[in-house]
C-alpha cells in the first residue's frame, strides 16, 4: 500500500486545495477567515501524517458524462493547476449520490467524490475534501449538515446557493454546521466544485445525508 509521500499527484493535489483556502479574500468575514485557516491547519497536519492511499474501486456516475467538459471549462478559470491536478486523477474517482433516498431525476444530474476522508482514497479523520458534480440546469434539494461546517469553491460553472447570488468560479461559500441551503446551476454548463467539511471525526464518518422537505 502506497503513502501519500510516494504517490506525487495526490499530495500535489492536497497542497492545491491548501492553495485554494490560502489565497483570496474572506470578503471581511471572521467565520470565513477562521474556517479557511482551520482547513489549512488540517491539511497541513495531513500531509504530516503522510497516510496510506486505498485503492477504492472507482466508480462512475450519469452525470461523470459532463465531466469532461467540467474540466475543459475549468482549464481556463483561476483554479486550472488544481483542475489539471484532478483530470489527472480522474480515472481513480468514486462517485457516489450519498443518499438512501434520492430523487430519481437527481440520480442523472449530481455526485460527488471523496479526495480525503474515511472513505480515501487519502485517509483523514478530521477533513474531509472533494468534488461535488452537477448537470446544466439541476436543482440540488435544500439539505443541511449535523455538526460540520461546509465550503464549496467552484471550478466550472455558474452557480446559486438559496437564490442569493450568481457566483463564478474561484468563489467561496460557506455554511454553518446545521444551515440549510439549496443549489441551482446554469443551464448552458456543467458545475464542479470543490468542497472541504470539518467536523467531529464520529461525524465525519456517519454524515447521515438527509434532504430537507
Amino acid at each position: 500500500m502506497d503513502i501519500l509521500s510516494e504517490q506525487p499527484d495526490w499530495l500535489y493535489l492536497l497542497r492545491e486545495y491548501h492553495a485554494t483556502f490560502g489565497t483570496g479574500s474572506s470578503g471581511g468575514s471572521n467565520a470565513i477567515r477562521s474556517h479557511r485557516r482551520r482547513v489549512r491547519e488540517e491539511i497541513n497536519r495531513l500531509v504530516q501524517a503522510d497516510p496510506p492511499i486505498l485503492g477504492r474501486q472507482a466508480e462512475e456516475k450519469p452525470v461523470t458524462a459532463h465531466l469532461g467538459r467540467a474540466f475543459d471549462l475549468a482549464a481556463t478559470g483561476p483554479l486550472n493547476t488544481m483542475a489539471a491536478t484532478l483530470r489527472r486523477l480522474s480515472g481513480y474517482f468514486t462517485w457516489e449520490w450519498g443518499y438512501e433516498r434520492v430523487p430519481r431525476p437527481l440520480t442523472k444530474r449530481y455526485a460527488y467524490c471523496e479526495i480525503a476522508g474515511p472513505k480515501g482514497p487519502v485517509q483523514a479523520e478530521r477533513i474531509i475534501l472533494g468534488l461535488v458534480l452537477l448537470a446544466p440546469g439541476t436543482t440540488y434539494p435544500q439539505h443541511s449538515h449535523k455538526q460540520i461546517e461546509e465550503s464549496y469553491v467552484s471550478l466550472a460553472g455558474a452557480w446559486s446557493e438559496n437564490d442569493a447570488a450568481v457566483y463564478a468560479p474561484g468563489s467561496l461559500i460557506f455554511n454553518q454546521p446545521g444551515q440549510a441551503h439549496r443549489i441551482t446551476v446554469g443551464d448552458r454548463a456543467p458545475c464542479l466544485l470543490a468542497y472541504a467539511w470539518l467536523g467531529p471525526p464520529e461525524r465525519l464518518q456517519a454524515p447521515g445525508m438527509t434532504f430537507g422537505r
